[in-house]
């Protein structure tokens, strides 16, 4: 039957329920139990034991199974996690209810009360005594809706995935768990969780493009922030020693299976620490994470086991040469310091690069190619170009050499952590170098902040700061692949109207 004249027969049934004096979309209803608690409660209760002590419940749910047989139908109910069958017989209930049963689909949400039993297959059943309609499905779900695998669908109309793919919901519960086990460890810990603006008048924090907006009333632009990170440390500086955020943050960038124009961060900051402590800080947060979640230190990604209780830590420089799978022959550490050998090095193994960069961005970017998707198990890379870490402090024995790190699980970038820079007038002279880049065309060029720097010469302790990536790290915990299967509503483009 066609999808139109399918919505024209529900209708016509609502209809019908209504002229037959049913509420079809009644306040509420008071229940005693959900399907979950009860599956989960009568798990060990035998049919005999059922039996001899009746339980009476009243629960509710979605209708995901109608079969009727004569005067008799059963049914399956579900609350999106845990399902139960429920029996009507004609003798048994009201005419009333009965008829009411026979204008229901599947789709509806129904509540019933009756008595609990197990069938001679042993299923756990509800023996219906009575049936309310508490809310109509106009809409049918996908044909074998019970296995929807069409994306379009799935992240467009995330409430048909939820009902007809329940594992799905599973996943969104195990990222909520993550995030409260993310704010446990870190409360324990004695940092503050704040709020920062999401509408700033500068976008800082990271080099990055911003969507732009317009305040009318005050007549300024307004940038989607692309990271909390100034506005922490401001925190930082006016005593917060120990502060974090799970903020959202907005670039304007490309859309890919990593990369969403909106994502979920976890920023923190540990003054009179620097990037060595936090190393070991996020060696332990996530390790205890990964336990409390899982139950295992081991998760399964994408056909490969990963183990947390196995870290590695590389310099970027050292994994570069530790890691070379190119054609070309590896590079000594002195070319992946000068831009002219690197260029050849790029260039020979079809690596694309902006002319304009330096050398400490060209490494970066052999390091991407080269390394990145080998860091299966967590790893650590360290001392990160000054070039492309324009907040971080430099190592006092190599000025070009940045207190920045990064974590890698899956061949995933999960986190990026740095020893903040402090001095005010060396982050005015890193400023104006990524303003040059912007005038050359850089578009993700960090601008200059100068309540920023007034706010550094107030005096900025010695303080290291991270960002742990929410939405990554939960396809890591869920062995997802994109991260469009993490966030419940993800970016689509607008669906076309004929």
């Amino acid at each position: 039957m066609h999808e139109a004249d399918v919505v024209t027969q529900r209708k016509r049934k609502l209809e019908k329920i209504i002229e037959a004096g049913f509420d079809p979309y009644p306040h509420k209803f008071p229940y005693t139990h959900t399907v979950s608690e009860l599956v989960k409660q009568l798990a060990r209760c035998a049919h005999d034991e059922l039996e001899a002590s009746p339980i009476h419940v009243r629960t509710c749910g979605r209708l995901i199974a109608l079969r009727a047989h004569g005067k008799a139908a059963f049914a399956h109910v579900s609350d999106g996690q845990s399902r139960i069958q429920i029996y009507l017989k004609k003798d048994r209930v009201s005419e009333r209810t009965f008829e009411l049963y026979e204008f229901l689909d599947i789709g509806d949400l129904v509540g019933v009360a009756g008595e609990i039993f197990r069938t001679r297959t042993g299923e756990l059943t509800v023996s219906v005594k009575e049936l309310d309609l508490l809310a109509k499905c106009l809409l049918p779900l996908p044909e074998k809706w019970h296995g929807l695998t069409d994306t379009e669908i799935r992240y467009r109309q995330r409430y048909v995935d939820l009902i007809a793919n329940p594992e799905v919901g599973n996943i969104f519960r195990r990222r909520a768990a993550i995030v409260r086990e993310l704010r446990r460890f870190l409360d324990e810990r004695d940092y503050v969780e704040v709020e920062t603006p999401m509408m700033q008048p500068m976008a800082g924090g990271a080099t990055a493009r911003p969507f732009e907006t317009f305040h009318k009333t005050l007549g300024i632009h307004l940038y989607l922030r692309v990271a909390p990170e100034l506005y922490l440390k401001r925190l930082v500086v006016g005593g917060f020693p120990r502060v974090y955020e799970l903020s959202r943050n907005f670039r304007n960038e490309g859309i890919s299976v990593m990369h969403n124009p909106e994502f979920t961060m976890l920023e923190f900051y540990q003054a009179y620490s620097d990037y060595f402590d936090l190393m070991d800080l996020s060696q332990e947060l996530l390790t205890q994470i990964v336990e409390r979640v899982t139950g295992s230190r081991k998760v399964e990604y994408q056909g490969e086991v990963i183990d947390f209780g196995r870290w590695h830590r590389f310099t970027l420089f050292d994994s570069i040469l530790h890691f070379w799978n190119l054609p070309t022959e590896k590079p000594s550490p002195t070319d992946l310091k000068n831009a002219g050998p690197l260029r050849k090095i790029l260039d020979a193994n079809q690596i694309s690069y902006v002319p304009s960069m330096g050398a400490g961005a060209l490494v970066g970017r052999l390091f991407e190619a080269v390394v990145e998707n080998q860091l299966r198990h967590p790893t650590i890379i360290y001392d990160y170009p000054v070039e492309i870490s324009p907040l971080a402090k430099t190592r006092d024995d190599d000025p070009s050499i940045a207190e920045r790190f990064e974590l890698f699980v899956g061949g995933i970038e999960i986190a990026n952590a740095y020893s903040e820079l402090n001095d005010p007038e060396e982050q005015r002279r890193r400023f104006e170098e990524q303003l040059k880049r912007r005038v050359a065309g850089d578009e993700e060029a960090h601008g200059m902040d100068e309540d920023y720097i007034r706010s550094l010469c107030y005096g900025l302790p010695p303080t290291a700061g991270e960002g742990i990536g929410v939405d990554r790290l939960t396809m890591i915990l869920t062995d997802m692949r994109s991260i469009r299967e993490v966030i419940l509503f993800p970016h689509r483009r607008p669906e076309s109207v004929e």
